[in-house]
């Protein structure tokens, strides 16, 4: 970051320089935090996304046509969607540390249930439960962000964080092949064992996360006094007129500000779960066994990886930076939209690995948005708010795409669709941003 802005972001501290407090305490706060919340994201991340390797077999041991199966895997945003606002008001009470717990082991548990799913009925029901367990967890790992990380290093961590996603998608991805060709083994199908060897590294973790995880900074062992003071005195001049408990945080919820990022959210988990949801179909009609299939789609969550690296930090050394994240936007709808246009598996492939980066890394930026305006229960409140409206995208991803595959027989075809609301999402975003107060220098 800039000098200025390191310096407008530290305080004097009886004669301790800025450096010798931000940058360490910074980087103390990275290594103590980002591995572990970028473990639990990756493991809830590959608990959510299973049902897309599970579907190559469970479709047809369940008899479900591919609609029938988009409505089950997209019912988990529904229960999402409903628990999540709560979810989040309640982790603002108990703290990260209890509330995270809670959520890995219910989330591990529903997940290990979906292993031994039987009929349509019971799929839809796990799904539905899944959602309900999981909601709360990555807008509440975005409100704990805002309790550590100043502005100007906000950008970058929650970059950080969401590289679990794409680690998650490249494992999910590499794993979920080779679990399908368990096929047999102890009596149990492929596809089971994919639930069952995701769902039990969430239950494992969970004891771990009450033991290392503090739900605050003045909760952290590993940080000094003046370090805490330090940044207790940078956020608190970030919002100087706010206070944690002022006003009814539900109130955020008809916030103008905060429906419309809802709306320009949309779009973004709209086209990456409609992606990753679908590409192991879109390889799989090249003609390559489960495994290859596998393997072959940790490409593109390996640039994801990159770009939720690179764009936020190149981000962070401008005042605006809404471009990186309406940037990205267009530039990965301009590539679904190519993926169908052009001719050949492997031109249609190299497209969609432009479009994943670009789709997934404008939304760490996208998240600095909230905290220019809300803080508190009511930046707990908001986030979860976006985020749980934002996720619907996800139900629409998984209902609408099938549908297209079913009227058109092509696999790229909703690639067209999931173009059109990813440069939807952009076009939001450029207009909404000019309406919140400018981030703290």
């Amino acid at each position: 970051m800039s000098s200025a802005a390191g310096e407008s972001a530290g305080t004097r501290q009886e004669g301790t320089s800025v450096d010798d407090l931000e940058r360490p305490t910074i980087r103390q706060i990275s290594a103590r935090l980002m591995p572990l919340l970028g473990l639990i994201y990756m493991v809830a991340y590959i608990d959510r996304q299973n049902v897309s390797y599970a579907k190559l077999q469970m479709v047809g041991d369940l008899g479900l046509s591919e609609a029938a199966y988009g409505l089950g895997a997209s019912l988990f945003f529904i229960g999402y969607f409903l628990f999540e606002v709560p979810s989040n008001l309640l982790l603002e009470r108990v703290g990260a540390r209890l509330w995270f717990a809670r959520i890995m082991a219910s989330w591990g548990v529903a997940t290990v249930l979906l292993g031994f799913t039987s009929s349509p009925t019971m799929f839809y029901l796990l799904r539905l439960l899944l959602g309900l367990a999981e909601a709360g967890f990555f807008p509440g790992v975005l409100y704990v962000l805002t309790l550590w990380f100043p502005h100007a290093y906000r950008g970058r961590a929650v970059g950080s964080f969401m590289l679990a996603s794409a680690v998650a998608n490249a494992v999910g991805a590499a794993i979920g092949g080779v679990l399908l060709d368990f096929d047999g083994t102890l009596h149990l199908r492929g596809w089971q064992w994919v639930f069952l060897a995701t769902g039990i590294p969430a239950v494992l973790l969970a004891p771990v996360v009450l033991l290392l995880l503090p739900s605050r900074p003045d909760q952290a062992r590993w940080l000094g006094a003046e370090q805490k003071r330090w940044l207790a005195d940078t956020l608190a001049r970030e919002h100087p007129e706010a206070s944690e408990r002022e006003g009814n945080p539900v109130r955020a919820l008809a916030d103008p500000r905060v429906l419309l990022l809802c709306v320009a959210y949309i779009g973004f988990p709209l086209a990456a779960y409609g992606l990753s949801y679908w590409l192991p179909t879109i390889v799989k009609g090249f003609g390559v066994s489960n495994t290859a299939n596998g393997f072959i789609n940790v490409i593109p969550w390996t640039l994801v990886g990159l770009a939720l690296w690179w764009v936020p930090r190149h981000g962070a050394r401008f005042e605006d930076q809404r471009w990186h994240i309406a940037g990205p936007a267009f530039v990965g709808a301009l590539a679904l939209l190519l993926s169908v246009l052009v001719k050949g598996p492997v031109l249609q492939f190299a497209m969609l690995c432009i479009a994943a980066p670009a789709i997934f890394s404008g939304q760490p930026v996208f998240w600095t948005l909230p905290p220019r305006f809300l803080s508190g229960a009511r930046a707990a409140a908001g986030f979860a708010a976006i985020n749980s409206v934002g996720n619907l995208g996800g139900f629409v991803a998984q209902t609408v795409v099938p549908k297209i595959h079913d009227q058109t027989g092509s696999n790229l075809a909703p690639m067209l669709f999931l173009a059109a609301c990813l440069a939807a999402a952009g076009v939001m975003v450029l207009l909404v941003e000019r309406r919140l107060p400018r981030a703290a220098a």
